[in-house]
């Protein structure tokens, strides 16, 4: 079966109720850019598709960065003199700032408030907060909890360790018949947030285990990566194969129920990003698509200057155009499976176009061919709008000049890359046409 066979209609509701249930299993996961949960992460993923693990010492030079000492944390809380824990990291891991250096003291809360988080703007939510690069520490809680808290002395504690260790991230590669690459490129640093990027994570997954079960025109490569670090410590590492990747996908929040939103590469007329218009466009779904900009997600690295990859990133509603976007209200309710199943679909669509377009060259270039007598075209002759099947055929002959790709014959026909697809695998049959290479 290769990938324009399969049917990603075919399996309606069940990948998004997958995806749901491993986001489901990750969500209680403290991660950070490093530590166990990154680990715990990635051994998870590694159940469901083929995963190997990097790890790459604290203190490794990548570019201009270097790679940070690595962090973990057993326990967090603050106490009022009751001894009750009025912020308790074992009831959100949210409330302690990633990356908080250890904390053993009694405060005032006069002192404690200089480390203390809210969203006054929505007193039930937690915030999310970091501090990776320089030492600090924090506890995050709804503004309703920041208000009950008295003026008295309280005790602070943050079980965590900083010390040198690594960064871990995942691969999964998965040949094809040449060595051209997709990359497709999932953060897995954040703690308890469902739709930044537990969903990114998950559609990637069951992308991945699709693509498994078929034959491969081009080689994928998944990466589960901490943001940034994450992909700046990858292309230090591989800067001599980048020059393999020929298309690519930032997967990140794209489980919510918001309409689809793409941000072009910084080539910003790359194959891949015509895959995706095309795609967006043929959906009959509101849709969005925006130009490149040096702010995001992990984009901003593949498309440095220094490599300029043709990747962009798929979304539904972009970070920071949604009130739940680094809160404790990005939670299990706010992505849903049919959003997930959505935006699966919409990738392996996109898949399907860069797996299948390809340049022909037309054996019968002088004039039409006869269709009808190799049983191409419809016998009744005399209505006025031809099929569009057999439009598909007319529009293939008539642009395979060995010039034009499928996607270029998509695109200035109108029609579906699927139909046009359809029209070169029957004319190439039928000895009409020849690919190239």
């Amino acid at each position: 079966m290769t990938v324009a066979e399969i049917n990603i209609q075919g399996q309606a509701g069940q990948v998004g109720r997958e995806a749901h249930q491993l986001i489901t299993e990750l969500y209680p996961i403290c991660r950070s850019i490093s530590g166990n949960g990154v680990r715990e992460t990635l051994d998870r993923i590694g159940q469901h598709i083929p995963l190997t693990i990097r790890e790459v010492a604290s203190g490794t030079q990548v570019f201009d960065w270097t790679v940070p000492q690595e962090w973990n944390i057993r326990d967090a809380y603050v106490k009022n003199f009751k001894g009750e824990r009025v912020i308790d990291f074992q009831k959100s891991n949210l409330h302690v700032m990633s990356y908080s250096v250890p904390v053993r003291q009694t405060m005032s809360l006069e002192d404690l408030r200089k480390h203390l988080h809210t969203l006054p703007e929505h007193p039930d939510w937690i915030p999310y907060r970091t501090s990776y690069y320089s030492p600090n520490w924090g506890f995050c809680l709804s503004h309703h909890q920041f208000m009950d808290l008295r003026d008295e002395d309280y005790e602070v504690c943050i079980d965590s360790s900083l010390e040198n260790g690594h960064l871990t991230y995942g691969e999964c590669y998965l040949p094809g018949e040449t060595t051209d690459e997709v990359l497709i490129s999932s953060h897995v640093c954040h703690p308890s947030l469902c739709n930044d990027n537990l969903s990114g994570i998950a559609v990637a997954v069951w992308a991945a285990k699709e693509l498994r079960t078929t034959s491969r025109r081009h080689s994928y490569r998944f990466l589960f990566a901490p943001a940034t670090i994450g992909p700046v410590t990858w292309l230090a590492a591989n800067e001599h194969q980048t020059e393999r990747i020929k298309h690519g996908l930032i997967l990140a929040c794209i489980g919510d129920p918001g309409k689809t939103t793409y941000k072009k590469s910084r080539r910003g007329d790359a194959e891949v990003d015509r895959a995706v218009a095309h795609v967006l466009k043929h959906s009959g779904q509101d849709y969005e698509i925006t130009e490149f900009s040096p702010w995001g997600y992990d984009e901003r690295q593949y498309c440095s200057p220094g490599f300029n990859l043709p990747i962009g990133c798929l979304m539904r509603t972009p970070n920071g155009c949604f009130p739940e976007y680094h809160s404790s209200a990005d939670n299990l309710e706010f992505v849903r499976p049919e959003s997930l199943e959505d935006s699966f679909n919409k990738c392996m669509s996109i898949i399907n176009v860069l797996e299948n377009n390809r340049a022909y060259l037309n054996q019968n270039p002088k004039c039409e061919p006869q269709l009808g007598k190799r049983g191409l075209y419809r016998k009744m002759g005399g209505q006025a709008q031809a099929e569009d099947s057999e439009l598909a055929m007319l529009w293939v002959l008539n642009l395979s000049d060995g010039d034009q790709s499928l996607l270029d014959i998509a695109e200035r026909s109108g029609l579906r890359f699927s139909a046009i697809r359809q029209a070169a695998h029957l004319l190439l049959q039928h000895h009409l046409l020849e690919v190239l290479p």
